[in-house]
């Protein structure tokens, strides 16, 4: 029971013996710390050592440093946005973070340097934020998301390139071709523009399929995986038949990612003697070898990769049996960065277009894995390699005629928590408080996933949190701590960002849903399957 008190012009707040008045309860709330240079550790009861601030920049003491950065940022902003680009988008190029939450980019930057930093995409003139819910989920998936971004459409939670009358693993359904919608790629092969996909996870994962597949359930990568659940693949075609004989994926130019277990057939071995999938007997890197000219190349190696000719029309890339490996584990001699192989793509797609621009998808998907697994570590360092291939797209292209999109499909649960000094370790423990059980805690943590198991201890009936200050947190294999024990941590239900520089960029402002993306991408570059806003060719806009 509470009881509301008014005593000498204040209240007073009752919750059984925890009854505290509202500004002692108002300073629980946001403790205070003495912030001084050279202070010897001292133990105080649910603190830390006194934090030991030193500013990395002497001229951040003074006000003068704040206000003239804030007169640098205003004329930037200035600069930017008072000239809005209302030129064609010849190129549009949509990068995809995976799980790239907005406490991802902030932890990244800390992770670059210093929470002052900045990720290239984040320099980019226009910012906004997009509701990734399903048609039927709260919190979404990267399946649906993908329908949602790529064409326009929200669907239903695990399926992908189709709409909410289809059901997950409703395999009627996806073969009525009046539930299948188009994506960006489709919409540009229909203006004879050069298309690609690229994607650090399988290339028929649920990501990717986005481009170029219609699915009832994101996990029919093979037709294995569609007989395992009792559907019938001549009916529901798999995703990886889709992207070598289907309308769109079979006119791709470009395809890189892992993912080749699920091309090759059962008893074949691929390069590295891992063994195929298939049941239906087919290899599709074959097949897809037969049905373009010479000069399309199958790689599997990033030296293939780097020294394909520069008369190459089309490149199937596929660097590792399933995902290719965190940047952390890769081997350099084998498989490439995702900036390698945007540099690798962009090469062809512009020969390719012969004029008329491309569509690229750039997919960072390892980011979102590490998150599963409440690997911090793994998830940032992703995000800080999936940066650099904005950056080099960014820094080859105009932003007179070529638009990038970067955005997130959905969060995760991770948060930076505490109150650390600047530049302290964001893989290590919170530097300016300990809990109430007198021990550290982490500064990134999860509210689920398995990072419960590997830090919690039961002794004698009761659960207690391990020290952290006994645990190499920096090891790139360390799950951090999450407050629900499960198998796998969860996607997140708030909103992402989505960056924009380029023609229409200025679109991309605002909170909004996250199927209106593709359809301010496609007015930015006159695709429409009437293609009723733009005059011929898309030279010019007809007037509004």
């Amino acid at each position: 029971m509470i009881l509301l008190l008014l005593v000498t012009g204040f209240c007073v707040a009752l919750t059984g013996s925890h009854a505290l008045p509202r500004r002692e309860a108002e300073h629980r709330m946001h403790p205070t710390y003495t912030m001084m240079a050279g202070v010897k550790e001292r133990r105080v009861k649910r603190a830390m050592p006194q934090i030991i601030f030193s500013a990395q920049r002497q001229d951040e003491q003074h006000a003068e440093y704040w206000r003239g950065l804030a007169q640098q940022i205003l004329s930037q902003q200035l600069d930017s946005k008072l000239k809005l680009n209302t030129q064609l988008a010849k190129n549009v190029m949509l990068f995809m973070g995976d799980g790239m939450s907005i406490p991802t980019i902030t932890a990244g930057r800390v992770y670059l340097g210093g929470e002052e930093k900045q990720f290239s995409f984040e320099q980019f003139p226009y910012v906004g934020l997009s509701k990734t819910y399903c048609a039927n989920m709260q919190v979404a998936d990267s399946a649906c998301t993908a329908t949602a971004y790529l064409s326009g459409v929200k669907a239903n939670y695990g399926t992908v390139g189709v709409t909410a009358a289809v059901t997950m693993k409703d395999c009627l359904a996806q073969a009525e071709s009046q539930h299948h919608v188009n994506s960006l790629a489709a919409w540009a092969q229909a203006q004879g523009m050069a298309t690609g996909l690229i994607t650090t996870t399988s290339v028929t994962h649920a990501s990717p399929a986005g481009v170029y597949a219609h699915s009832a359930n994101r996990n029919w990568e093979s037709d294995a995986d569609v007989v395992a659940d009792n559907a019938d693949p001549l009916i529901c075609t798999d995703i990886a038949s889709q992207l070598i004989h289907g309308q769109v994926g079979s006119k791709l130019n470009v395809i890189l990612g892992g993912g080749r277990e699920n091309f090759l057939p059962v008893g074949t071995k691929d390069e590295t003697g891992a063994a195929g999938r298939r049941m239906d007997g087919r290899n599709l890197i074959e097949e897809w070898k037969r049905q373009h000219t010479n000069s399309a190349h199958y790689v599997h190696t990033r030296r293939q990769l780097l020294e394909l000719s520069n008369q190459t029309s089309r490149v199937l890339g596929l660097f590792a049996p399933y995902h290719m490996p965190y940047h952390v584990d890769a081997n350099p001699e084998e498989q490439p960065t995702l900036e390698e192989m945007v540099q690798a793509a962009l090469s062809i797609l512009e020969r390719q277009s012969a004029g008329r621009g491309y569509f690229l998808f750039v997919e960072g998907g390892r980011i979102d894995h590490g998150h599963h697994d409440t690997l911090a570590l793994r998830a940032i360092d992703e995000t800080a390699e999936f940066d650099k291939s904005v950056r080099w797209a960014r820094s080859q292209t105009s932003e007179q005629d070529t638009l990038i999109v970067v955005t997130s499909d959905h969060s995760h649960t991770m948060s930076l928590a505490g109150y650390s000094s600047r530049k302290n370790d964001i893989f290590g423990i919170n530097d300016g408080q300990l809990a109430d059980d007198a021990l550290p805690y982490a500064t990134l943590s999860y509210a689920n996933g398995p990072g419960y198991n590997s830090n919690f201890l039961k002794e004698g009936g009761a659960v207690k949190r391990k020290n952290l200050r006994a645990i190499n947190m920096k090891n790139k294999d360390f799950m951090f701590p999450s407050t629900v024990p499960l198998e796998s941590e969860t996607h997140g239900g708030d909103d992402v960002a989505v960056f924009a520089s380029g023609p229409y960029s200025q679109l991309f402002t605002g909170v909004y849903e996250q199927n209106f993306i593709p359809h301010a991408m496609a007015y930015a570059s006159c695709l429409s399957d009437k293609r009723s806003m733009c005059s011929d060719l898309g030279i010019e806009r007809q007037p509004r």
